[in-house]
């Protein structure tokens, strides 16, 4: 019996170290491997770095993770990542094996890791980055990755390799940030500001954060790619299919504006969108529709929290179970904000029927994208009268 169990415990050994050497091999095929990790901003940034090189001829290899996975090909097209089970960061081995094959000069990779140990596993095991990429440190996954901004950086930088570069911009965590690197013998580069304006920012043909271009910018210099090159193939990137678009929608005889910000789901990211958008619509009447989920309520108090106490519409909308606590604790209506709920069951032409009884309204969407909110903002493209 403990021959057996000796035998058996070799044999797993074994393949362990047959599956390692496997795994290492098929990585070194990709001579750069660009790593992109976030609070926010991940599968944005992984978009616009891979066009930017692209660009200058490179034969490059990029994947998205979150609710619509999608591999984008060596000419920039989208293939979406099928499942049969839930993500796993096990996927990101077998997609590296078939990148190796592919000849590629570049792999561009978002982290599918949100727990602490499962980001040190999917940098310092799997992807062994040459360049690592921190978007930026905000509250998201509190669960998961600590309450506190401190432990969300903390949890971050666990994806920050060795022996190469990291990319991040230059705030109060940029310390933390630096003395990891240099404990991993790695060089820490800040993004590099005012190479972008806002004459080139509206040159995108959907709503792009200047952030998110900049520090995409800084990767594609790193790799050798001149500036001006890179800019040009950040602005052919194709948005990821949450991105934030802004339409102008007829449903009856009203016209709106309808502005999908769902994909900013933590409060920071939100806010800073509607702070930009609103500038633009200044004097019209302001709508946003929360789309909750029960098993995310700390997001839900989150986007509540800031839609009562710093947007402050002439309408709420809001979708879910147990409203009446979420619309109780906010106070909406004392503080003059119409609310209207559905729970759900509601479909979302049902929504986008209420919608069309408006005019002249900026409505913002916020919150969960998954499922039921990507059908609406299918429903709601129907109606969409620009472009």
């Amino acid at each position: 019996m403990i021959i057996s169990l000796l035998i058996l415990f070799v044999l797993l050994i074994a393949l362990g170290s047959v599956e390692s050497y496997r795994h290492n091999y098929h990585l070194h095929k990709i001579p750069i491997r660009i790593h992109v990790n976030g609070a926010r901003g991940k599968s944005s940034v992984t978009r616009l770095i891979a066009s930017g090189l692209r660009e200058s001829g490179k034969k490059v290899i990029a994947k998205t993770t979150g609710s619509s996975p999608r591999i984008i090909n060596e000419v920039g097209d989208d293939i979406a990542i099928h499942r049969l089970r839930s993500a796993s960061i096990g996927e990101q081995v077998k997609m590296i094996a078939n990148f190796s094959k592919k000849n590629i000069d570049i792999m561009v990779m978002e982290c599918m890791a949100v727990q602490p140990q499962y980001q040190w596993i999917s940098e310092q095991k799997m992807l062994q980055s040459t360049i690592g990429v921190i978007t930026n440190v905000r509250p998201d996954h509190l669960d998961e990755m600590g309450y506190t901004n401190d432990d969300i950086a903390m949890s971050l930088s666990n994806t920050i390799p060795k022996n190469g570069k990291i990319v991040v911009h230059k705030d109060k965590f940029g310390e933390l940030f630096s003395e990891i690197a240099k404990k991993r013998n790695t060089k820490l580069k800040y993004v590099d500001y005012g190479i972008v304006d806002d004459i080139y920012m509206n040159r995108f043909q959907y709503f792009e954060h200047k952030d998110n271009v900049e520090l995409a910018l800084k990767v594609c210099k790193e790799v050798g790619v001149e500036e001006q090159i890179a800019l040009k193939g950040i602005l052919k990137n194709h948005p990821d299919p949450g991105a934030l678009v802004i339409w102008k929608i007829k449903v009856n005889s009203g016209s709106n504006y309808f502005v999908s910000a769902f994909a900013a789901n933590d409060p920071e990211s939100t806010l800073d969108i509607w702070k930009k958008i609103s500038v633009r619509y200044e004097g019209t009447k302001s709508c946003v529709f929360l789309n909750t989920r029960s098993d995310r309520q700390y997001r839900t108090h989150q986007l509540s929290n800031i839609v009562a106490n710093n947007i402050i519409p002439n309408k709420l909308i809001i979708r879910g179970d147990n409203l009446d606590s979420i619309v109780k604790k906010y106070n909406f209506e004392e503080k003059g904000i119409e609310v209207i709920r559905f729970n759900d069951n509601a479909s979302p032409k049902t929504v986008v029927d209420i919608i069309g009884g408006f005019d002249n309204h900026l409505i913002m969407g916020i919150g969960n994208i998954v499922g039921w909110g990507e059908s609406f903002v299918k429903e709601v493209r129907r109606y969409k009268i620009n472009g």
